[in-house]
C-alpha cells in the first residue's frame, strides 16, 4: 500500500509540474482515459504461460510530444509447476515522447515505473517495484478516439513469489485506445479592431478665427476687414511701409546711377518683394540751372531708377508712376555744395 500511494503522489507532482507547458501551446491538452488489452509474454523462470493483459489509464498530453499516463494494468497466468495461477495487479506511472508533434501516424517511446502485488495461488506475495520501456504507434481516428499499439519490456523485481528465484524479465504487446473527455479547447477568436469614435470638434473662438486673413485672431484684431496683403501690426492695422533711398543721389548735372546707389536699390528690391505695394518713383534735382532743364534731368534721373527696379523682378503695375519734380521739391538749402548733393535725389514714394 505504501508504494501505491507513493506512485500517486509522484503522479500528481508529475502533473502539477508539467501543467505550465501547455497553457500556450497549441495542441489537444484534454484528458483521456486509455483502455488496452493485449499479451504478457512471460519469463521463463516464472514456470507460467503466456497471459492475457487489460488495462485502464488516465491520461493527458503535456506538451505537443509528451504525454503522462497512470495506468492500472492486471494479468493473470496459469502456473505449469505446480499448477495454478500467478496473479499480478500494477500500479504505475508512464511517459510517452513522441517523436512529431502530429500527424495521422506517430510513433512514440515508453518508459515507466509501477508497483506491482503478486498473488500466487490467491496468496499474496508482496508488492515490489517493475520498470517498464518499449516501444509504440499511436493513430489518429477522429477528433476524440486514437489507437495505441505497444510493445515493450518489463523488468520485475519480485524476488517473493519464488523464495529461490527473482528478477522476472516480461514481454508485453498490446492494443488500446485513448478517448479524450470533454470537448477541446479552441483559441480565442481573435478580437476585431474598432476603431475610437470621431471626438467632436471643439467650438471655434475668436482666438481661432481670421476673417480678413491678416494673420491677426479676431480678438486681437483692432481694424477687421483689412485689404488683402497690406502689411498690418500686432493689433491687424496697417502700419506704413517705408522704403529710404537716401544715399541715392545722382552727380551734377547727370542721370546716370552711381556705383553707392546700386546696393540701396537692391535692398529697395528685396522690400518691394515681400510687401505687396505700389509706388511712386519720384526724381529731384537741385536749383542750379532753368526751371525747364531741371524739369527733364529729374525725369531721367526717376526713369534710370525706375529702369533699375523693373530690370531686377520688381513688376511693373507696382510702379504707380515716374514722376520728375526738377527743383521743386528741396530737403535741404542750395546755397551750399552739401545741401544741392542731397536735393539731386530719387525717392520711392509708397502708394495706400
Amino acid at each position: 500500500m505504501k508504494t501505491s500511494k507513493l506512485l500517486v503522489g509522484a503522479m500528481a507532482l508529475a502533473l502539477y509540474g508539467q501543467s505550465g507547458l501547455a497553457q500556450d501551446a497549441d495542441f489537444d491538452d484534454r484528458w483521456y482515459i486509455a483502455p488496452r488489452a493485449g499479451v504478457v509474454f512471460a519469463d521463463n523462470k516464472r514456470e507460467a504461460d503466456n497471459s492475457m493483459l487489460l488495462g485502464i489509464g488516465i491520461g493527458r498530453f503535456f506538451h505537443p510530444r509528451f504525454a503522462i499516463d497512470l495506468e492500472l494494468q492486471h494479468n493473470n497466468a496459469d502456473l505449469d509447476i505446480p499448477p495454478g495461477k500467478w496473479e499480478n495487479l500494477g500500479l504505475g506511472l508512464a511517459g510517452r515522447m513522441y517523436f512529431s508533434d502530429s500527424g495521422n501516424w506517430r510513433p512514440y517511446a515508453m518508459a515507466g515505473i509501477s508497483s506491482l502485488r503478486h498473488d500466487r495461488d490467491r496468496s499474496d506475495s508482496g508488492s515490489d517495484w517493475a520498470f517498464q520501456a518499449g516501444l509504440g504507434l499511436h493513430s489518429n481516428f477522429n477528433e476524440r478516439i486514437n489507437f495505441r499499439a505497444e510493445v515493450g519490456y518489463r523488468y520485475d523485481s519480485d524476488d517473493e513469489s519464488i523464495p529461490t528465484r527473482d528478477d522476472y524479465s516480461d514481454f508485453i504487446a498490446s492494443l488500446g485506445v485513448t478517448i479524450a473527455l470533454g470537448d477541446r479547447s479552441q483559441p480565442p477568436e481573435p478580437v476585431e479592431a474598432v476603431d475610437p469614435p470621431p471626438q467632436p470638434m471643439p467650438e471655434k473662438t475668436c482666438a481661432d478665427m481670421d476673417d480678413d486673413g491678416d494673420g491677426i485672431n479676431n480678438c486681437d484684431d483692432k481694424c477687421p476687414g483689412t485689404a488683402s496683403g497690406v502689411m498690418v501690426g500686432a493689433d491687424g492695422c496697417a502700419v506704413p511701409v517705408g522704403i529710404d533711398l537716401r544715399g541715392v543721389n545722382f552727380d551734377f548735372d547727370k542721370c546716370t546711377l552711381r556705383t553707392d546707389a546700386v546696393s540701396i536699390l537692391d535692398e529697395a528690391v528685396k522690400v518691394l518683394g515681400a510687401n505687396p505695394i505700389r509706388v511712386e518713383v519720384a526724381g529731384h534735382t537741385d536749383a542750379v540751372g532753368t526751371d525747364a532743364y531741371n524739369q527733364r534731368l529729374s525725369e531721367c534721373r526717376a526713369k534710370v531708377v525706375a529702369d533699375y527696379l523693373t530690370g531686377n523682378g520688381v513688376a511693373g503695375d507696382r510702379i504707380t508712376g515716374v514722376n520728375g519734380y526738377g527743383e521743386s521739391r528741396p530737403i535741404d538749402t542750395n546755397d551750399t555744395a552739401e545741401g544741392r548733393a542731397r536735393n539731386r535725389r530719387t525717392e520711392l514714394n509708397v502708394q495706400q
